[in-house]
């Protein structure tokens, strides 16, 4: 059952600083982030952090992945997953659609912690849910933009769900996947319209089931390779969840 933890104040900063969490003095922090959370296809994608060197030039370039533009999100993962440690876990859609949404994110939490070889003494993750973990928890509002580790995590997790829907799109180009990410854009809501939906989709939200029932097959995340770095290794898990971890 996760547990909370006060963190040091002199440490932990307010939303409006522009100043960063880096860690607690004599604690192994660890960053989590997901996304794909409002998306309508695809996966929800997380990532776990761990940033033990401080003393690199791109730290302080990390910043919440929304806030970067595509080029320097990819360039900042590659430095990220050179330097640093990471784990990254995914839920398919069929666990979306068989819990829900906020339960799904947590599943890719625990996931990506479990694929990062850190005995953490707190894990710091974005938002006001907390997940029920192993580990002492502390969720933070706007955590990618005020935890370094954190918004780490958030780059991880973009890159790898954005080459993901990219690999997807091969399958199906007409939904546009490489452009949207699965996110319901109103073009892509007009070809599910058109062409109808693929188990990719999440038929529960309610966007797409006001849709068109019918289905079109594409490939399980486990038959598809993810480009990963080559020192990454990538493989299925025993519930066939694509997932990732690097030492």
């Amino acid at each position: 059952m996760a547990s909370s933890i006060a963190l040091n104040p002199l440490v932990f900063v307010a939303p409006t600083s522009n100043s960063k969490v880096f860690t607690i003095p004599g604690t192994t922090c660890l960053g989590v982030d997901e996304v794909g959370y409002g998306a309508i296809a695809g996966p929800v994608v997380a990532a776990a952090v761990y940033l033990p060197e401080r003393e690199h030039d791109y730290i302080k370039d990390i910043k919440d992945s929304k806030a970067l533009s595509s080029k320097k999100r990819e360039e900042l993962f590659y430095k990220i997953t050179s330097h640093a440690k990471y784990g990254v876990g995914f839920a398919r859609v069929c666990e979306i659609e068989q819990h829900n949404i906020l339960v799904a994110s947590h599943i890719s939490m625990r996931r990506a912690l479990q694929n990062l070889s850190v005995k953490a003494d707190l894990v710091l993750v974005d938002g006001s849910r907390t997940p029920d973990l192993p580990w002492a928890v502390k969720t933070i509002v706007r955590g990618d933009s005020i935890s370094t580790s954190i918004a780490a995590a958030s780059i991880i997790a973009k890159v790898t769900r954005d080459r993901f829907m990219k690999r997807l799109h091969e399958q199906h180009p007409e939904y546009a996947w490489n452009q949207n990410c699965g996110y319901g854009t109103k073009a892509h809501m007009l070809s599910i319209k058109l062409h109808g939906k693929t188990t990719q989709h999440r038929s529960t939200f309610a966007p797409v089931k006001r849709l068109s029932p019918e289905y079109k097959e594409a490939p399980p995340p486990e038959q598809l390779q993810l480009p990963y770095p080559t020192s990454t290794n990538v493989h299925a898990d025993s519930r066939q969840n694509a997932v990732s971890a690097r030492d």
